[in-house]
């Protein structure tokens, strides 16, 4: 069988029969490519040309490149998924990918704003004009439920109940879950719905979040505004979408949260993902305790945390998501 083919067989499957998401789909397909245009560089367009050989020779390649480690991890995942597909199908006889390890990853904790950070980003649109009373409302959306950045721009206008304080998504694998959304972000969403969505929605869109062409949101384009307010609000930290979905994991995690609770409402398949936010809390204690006993300060960090978490200053904001 044509390389190609295989390769095209491997990503209808994901897409359709696995039902993944389309970014995670694309990833996918962005990973395999590389290694397609490696072995096009080294003549093999056929299936049983392919060999632990070329894999090999493909993740030195990277290497070499200076590719972030998790890069390398993503694309060898990503060849273990297709020679393994392929191997279920009998197409192939031998997995290529068999005997080579992951490289090894260090722990890398999530990048966390503490609540001061969140209030001075949330205040940073002028919620006077139409985009900034929209990127109000989608700012304290994602910090309410914790969405991804995806499920936030494609959410509907009836995905929010304000009467049962509740919104519908559709997360990865196409999971439908429902997550509460607290009174704050019901009263901005209210303003936006009334006042500023009726200006943008020129072609009568059934997406909630409207761009200035009447058209939804990209996540692109909102990644640009989140970056632009945290500039605005003087917060030195890379800031992305990401940054208030780890902020709402972990503030609740902070307040009592239960771990399972988080999970659900971050859509979670695995509570060891979410288990990452105990490692953020864990810091965040041994922090206070060095800061506060008076023999605080032999205390070491337990774990392994790359960093501390502030303590959370009480009263400044209500729980997100409650």
């Amino acid at each position: 069988m044509n390389l190609d083919q295989a390769i095209d067989l491997y990503l209808d499957h994901i897409k359709i029969e696995k039902n993944l998401a389309p970014n995670s789909v694309e990833s996918y397909a962005r990973d395999i490519a590389k290694f397609r245009a490696h072995c096009a560089a080294q003549k093999i367009h056929r299936l049983k040309q392919v060999s632990g050989r070329e894999v090999l020779e493909f993740l030195i390649s990277l290497s070499v490149s200076k590719l972030a480690v998790r890069t390398q991890a993503r694309n060898l995942v990503a060849l273990r998924g297709l020679f393994k597909f392929l191997r279920a199908e009998k197409l192939m006889e031998v997995d290529p990918t068999a005997g080579l390890d992951l490289p090894r990853l260090g722990r890398k904790l999530p990048e966390v704003l503490t609540v001061d950070e969140v209030d001075r980003l949330l205040s940073a649109p002028d919620r006077s004009t139409v985009t900034g009373l929209r990127d109000a409302a989608m700012l304290e959306l994602l910090y309410a439920t914790g969405l991804r950045v995806t499920e936030l721009c494609r959410l509907r206008n009836d995905a929010v109940d304000p009467q049962k304080g509740f919104l519908s998504t559709m997360g990865k694998g196409r999971k439908q879950r429902l997550v509460p959304v607290g009174q704050t972000a019901l009263t901005v969403l209210g303003e936006y719905l009334a006042t500023a969505r009726p200006t943008l929605d020129r072609k009568r869109s059934s997406y909630l979040f409207l761009s200035r062409l009447a058209g939804p949101l990209t996540r692109q384009a909102f990644w640009k505004l989140i970056r632009n307010h945290g500039l605005r609000a003087g917060i030195a930290k890379h800031i992305s979408p990401h940054s208030l979905r780890h902020s709402f994991a972990t503030h609740l995690l902070q307040r009592g949260a239960d771990l399972r609770a988080v999970q659900a409402m971050l859509g979670h398949a695995d509570i060891s993902t979410t288990q990452i936010y105990t490692h953020i809390n864990l810091s965040h204690l041994t922090d206070v305790h060095r800061r506060h006993h008076p023999r605080g300060k032999s205390v070491r960090n337990l774990g392994e945390p790359v960093r501390s978490v502030e303590s959370t200053p009480v009263g400044v904001r209500s729980t997100p998501g409650v």
